[in-house]
C-alpha cells in the first residue's frame, strides 16, 4: 500500500465514517474495480488523444455507485499529467446545465491545480490559478538569473514574466479577444500590484456581474451572459492551454435524483450536451477532456427524445480496452462483482485506520470481518448504492474493534449492522450530502 500519513488517513476516515463520501485527498488509497477504465483512460487519452485534441465521456451510474468517487479519480489523474481540473456539481438550484453562464461561473470557480502542501487542499479557482502561475514563472526565473550572476534578478524576473505574458500569453488563439484580455491584463495586474485592476478582471473571470465600463480601459468590451456562456468556456480551455498548462479536465456530476425537469430545458441541456460533443471534435476546446455523470435513467428517458445526441452518445459496448474510443463508461460494469469490490475495499480501509488512530489490528481477522460484512450488504440490499452504505458500516464497526477489542464477526452480526447501517443513512437520505456518491 502507498504510505500514508495519519492527517489523510484521518480525513479518509472522516469523510466516508460520517456520510459515505469519498474524500477529497487520497481517493486512490481506497479505489478498487474501475482501474481497467482508469488504463484506458490514461493510456489512450491523456498520453494521446488529449495531447492534440478533445474527447467527451458519458459517465453512467446510479446514485451511490461510484460516480462522485470516480471523477475524483479522474482528476487525480489529470493533475499528474498537468491538467487544471474542474469538477462540478449540477443541480437545478445551484449549476443547471442549461444555464451556461452559471455552468461557466461554476467551473471559473472550481478550476484549480492540486496543492503544492500534501496537507493542503486545492486553491480553487481561475483567479489564484493565475495568481500561483505568475509567482510560480517569477520565482523561477529569479533563480535562474541568479545563477547566472545578473545584477538584479528580482526586476529582470519580473520583466521578463511581463514579456512572456504581453509576448505569448497575448498571442494565444482565443475566440473571445476580451476574455484573452481580461487573463492578460489580470496576470499583468498581479504582476505590478495593481490591485484596483486586478479586483475588478477578478469579477469578469468568474462571471459575476460587472459593468462594461470597468474593466472597458484594459481591453475588455464583451460582458458574459447566457448567451455566450460556453463561448467563455471555451475560451477558458484555450487560454489554460496557452498559458502553458498541459490541458483542461471538465468533470461534471449530474446530484439531483429527478430528472424530470421541463420539456424546454431538456431540450436545451440535450443540445448543449451535443454542442459539446461536435466541440471536442473539431478541436475547438484545445487538449480537454469533457466528463459528465449521470444515472443510467439519462440515457433512457432523456437522450431518446434528442436523436442528434442520441445518435452520438449511443453505443453498443462501453469503454475499455478493445473499444477505447467507446463514449460510455457504465460504472455498473466494474472490474469485481459486489462482493468482492467491497471486501476489497475493507481490506483497503484497514491498514488507513491503523494509520489514522495508532493502532494494530489482525490484518487476516479484520480480512474476514470485511468479507463477512460485505456479503451481508449486498445480500441484504437490492440497491446499488451499497458501497456508501458499507464503507460508512465497516468504519463505525473499526472503532468498535478498536474500543471493545477485536473479535471475529458472524453471520447475525454482520445483517444486523447492515440493517442499523441502512437506517441511518435512511435518515439523512434528503440531505444534500447524500447526493455525493462513493
Amino acid at each position: 500500500m502507498t504510505s500514508i500519513n495519519p492527517i489523510t488517513a484521518s480525513h479518509i476516515l472522516q469523510r466516508l465514517g460520517e456520510s459515505g463520501q469519498p474524500p477529497e485527498r487520497g481517493v486512490e488509497l481506497i479505489n478498487v474495480g474501475n482501474e481497467s477504465y482508469l488504463n484506458v483512460l490514461e493510456q489512450e487519452y491523456f498520453d494521446r488523444q488529449l495531447k492534440g485534441g478533445a474527447s467527451f465521456k458519458l459517465v453512467q451510474g446510479y446514485f451511490g455507485g461510484g460516480k462522485t468517487h470516480f471523477l475524483y479519480c479522474v482528476r487525480d489523474m489529470a493533475w499528474r499529467h498537468g491538467f487544471a481540473v474542474a469538477v462540478v456539481e449540477l443541480s437545478p438550484t445551484e449549476c443547471p446545465y442549461d444555464d451556461t453562464l452559471k455552468v461557466y461561473s461554476t467551473v471559473a470557480r472550481r478550476i484549480a491545480m492540486p496543492a503544492d502542501d500534501e496537507m493542503g487542499g486545492p486553491r480553487y479557482g481561475i483567479s489564484d490559478l493565475l495568481r500561483d502561475l505568475v509567482d510560480r514563472r517569477v520565482e523561477e526565473a529569479e533563480v535562474d538569473y541568479r545563477a547566472q550572476g545578473v545584477a538584479q534578478p528580482a526586476q529582470d524576473a519580473r520583466r521578463s514574466v511581463a514579456r512572456w505574458l504581453r509576448r505569448d500569453v497575448a498571442r494565444t488563439p482565443c475566440e473571445s479577444v476580451s476574455y484573452r484580455k481580461a487573463v492578460v491584463e489580470f496576470a499583468l495586474g498581479w504582476l505590478e500590484e495593481d490591485y484596483e485592476r486586478v479586483g475588478r478582471l477578478e469579477a469578469w473571470l468568474r462571471g459575476e456581474p460587472v459593468p462594461r465600463g470597468e474593466v472597458r480601459d484594459w481591453g475588455v468590451y464583451e460582458e458574459m451572459s447566457r448567451a455566450n456562456g460556453f463561448l467563455m468556456l471555451r475560451s477558458l480551455t484555450q487560454m489554460i492551454k496557452g498559458l502553458g498548462f498541459a490541458g483542461t479536465a471538465l468533470l461534471f456530476d449530474e446530484v439531483d435524483r429527478n430528472l424530470s425537469v421541463s420539456a424546454k430545458r431538456s431540450q436545451t441541456i440535450g443540445d448543449n450536451l451535443r454542442q459539446v460533443i461536435d466541440l471536442c471534435g473539431r478541436h475547438q476546446l484545445p487538449n480537454t477532456l469533457f466528463m459528465y455523470a449521470v444515472p443510467p435513467e439519462f440515457m433512457r428517458t432523456v437522450v431518446p427524445d434528442y436523436p442528434a445526441l442520441y445518435q452520438r452518445l449511443k453505443t453498443p459496448v462501453p469503454l475499455s480496452v478493445r473499444s477505447p474510443q467507446a463514449v460510455l463508461i457504465d460504472l455498473e460494469q466494474l472490474d469485481l462483482a459486489p462482493k468482492k469490490l467491497l471486501s476489497a475495499v475493507g481490506q483497503k480501509l484497514v491498514p488507513i485506520f491503523e494509520e489514522a488512530r495508532g493502532v494494530d489490528f489482525d490484518d487476516e481477522l479484520q480480512r474476514e470481518n470485511a468479507a463477512m460484512l460485505a456479503s451481508a450488504c449486498v445480500n441484504t440490499q437490492f440497491e446499488v448504492n451499497h458501497r456508501r452504505l458499507f464503507v460508512k458500516t465497516f468504519v463505525d464497526f473499526l472503532h468498535l474493534q478498536m474500543v471493545d477489542g477485536e473479535h471475529k464477526l458472524d453471520v447475525d452480526a454482520a445483517i444486523d449492522l447492515v440493517l442499523e447501517g441502512h437506517e441511518a443513512l435512511a435518515v439523512g437520505a434528503d440531505t444534500e450530502d447524500d447526493f455525493q456518491d462513493f
